[in-house]
């Protein structure tokens, strides 16, 4: 049995993995989690999203195989099998996760809850995380595959547990998200920070929890939600490993999620047109870059689509000066989102494919005949020495050395998208470190 649900949270608090915590709590009294529970980031570029525009999808039933350790909610462990048996689980399911999807609802959240023998089509996850999804694609596909719903507001959680629960992972990663006790939601986390930074050097599989360019914590939200940590990375026992390192506040319970974060799932990778609202990889030629107020900096290429716009915004920090250093025919590939208004690809990594030389000039020409500098004829007109009459179209110049290398840039871990893959990931470091600077 598949159970999905979005869209039970807003910017004033909650969160739908909390949420799903709960519901685990109350199927796992009588059936098995089959799999990890799974946390699907959806278009990070969709309009109307609370904060990480999360899915969360389940899977119960009867386990067999593989045991595994995976959370405690309330002093109670909680295992996940590998397999799952011929075995499907009778009862009104939907009934039972019904009030616990509305006791952790907020007022202003669209909530939508799917249960289904079925899982959707693969292509709903691909639209969910690439494109905007309107919600009667979803309700077509719920009623293709038998699947039972509910909804409140204007339903619109239907889509992301549809497009969650079509999530067959091609890469995925695994995120331990610890939780505070109801009475300390909404007041100062408590934790300390140099543990943080002990487990990132011990734990070569984690990432994104600590930026060590700063000497920062950036896996602990700022944002009223139950949630007192997150950590990422690829190795469930590293994880479990890296619980045990971190100093903070104790948490009423733990749960370690399966999810498409750090995977560039959303990346249209070869687009035939960009659409506002979705998220590419653009390559082209650097025009010029310019800065704006509030410590933005905008970037034109020459693509194929045309002239585009750049954006590299103060969040970024440090990131920005890789623009500050490109130069005119510098050919860049550039991943983000394409914003609408105004139409700019905000960046969230960069690939330098191929830097151009640059010259600058040293001092006019020297005539060969006598050895003198030559003058200036006028702009644009060339030089020309006073006693030999003798003529030269460029001036001396030297070679400028560049302090922008080719290879993959990205921002600091604060400022990078769910879904944008880490350098780590990929085996790659950013060849040039820019210092953080005033704009």
């Amino acid at each position: 049995m598949y159970i999905a649900v979005d869209d039970t949270d807003s910017l004033n608090g909650n969160c739908t993995t909390f949420l799903a915590t709960e519901i685990i709590s109350e199927l796992c009294k009588d059936m098995d989690m089959i799999g990890y529970p799974r946390l699907i980031r959806l278009n990070p570029a969709t309009p109307w999203k609370t904060r990480g525009n999360a899915s969360l999808a389940m899977r119960f039933g009867k386990g067999q195989g593989k045991k595994i350790h995976i959370g405690n909610i309330s002093g109670r462990d909680i295992f996940c099998f590998q397999d799952a048996a011929r075995y499907e689980p009778e009862g009104d399911i939907i009934g039972r996760i019904i009030p616990i999807v509305k006791e952790h609802s907020e007022p202003d959240a669209d909530p939508g809850l799917v249960v289904s023998r079925r899982k959707p089509a693969q292509s709903m996850y691909w639209k969910g995380v690439r494109t905007i999804l309107d919600k009667g694609s979803a309700e077509d596909e719920i009623r293709r595959i038998g699947a039972q719903k509910y909804e409140a507001g204007c339903g619109r959680g239907i889509i992301g547990a549809v497009c969650g629960m079509a999530w067959r992972p091609m890469d995925s990663t695994l995120e331990l998200l610890a939780y505070r006790p109801k009475e300390r939601w909404g007041t100062e986390r408590t934790f300390d920070p140099l543990s943080i930074k002990e487990m990132n050097a011990k734990l070569s599989s984690t990432f994104n929890s600590w930026e060590e360019r700063t000497q920062k914590v950036t896996m602990v939200p700022s944002t009223p939600c139950p949630i007192m940590y997150g950590l990422r990375g690829e190795d469930r026992s590293e994880l479990i490993e890296g619980r045990d390192i971190i100093r903070s506040e104790p948490a009423e319970r733990w749960m370690i999620f399966l999810t498409n974060q750090g995977t560039d799932d959303h990346i249209i990778s070869d687009p035939k047109e960009t659409v506002p609202n979705q998220s590419y990889y653009i390559e082209g030629k650097v025009i010029k870059s310019r800065h704006i107020a509030g410590g933005h900096v905008l970037t034109d290429l020459d693509t194929k689509f045309g002239i585009m716009t750049v954006g590299a915004y103060e969040p970024s920090k440090e990131f920005r000066y890789l623009f500050d250093n490109l130069s005119e025919e510098d050919v860049i590939g550039v991943m983000g989102e394409l914003r609408e208004e105004p139409r700019t690809l905000n960046a969230e990594k960069v690939h330098v494919i191929k830097t151009a030389e640059r010259y600058e000039k040293i001092s006019n020409p020297v005539c060969p005949g006598c050895g003198r500098t030559m003058e200036s004829v006028g702009k644009g007109k060339g030089y020309r020495c006073r006693n030999c009459r003798t003529s030269s179209v460029h001036p001396h110049v030297e070679k400028v050395v560049r302090w922008v290398r080719e290879g993959w840039y990205e921002p600091p871990a604060a400022a990078r998208r769910h879904l944008s893959k880490p350098l780590k990931r990929m085996d790659l470091e950013q060849p040039v470190e820019f210092l953080n600077r005033h704009v």
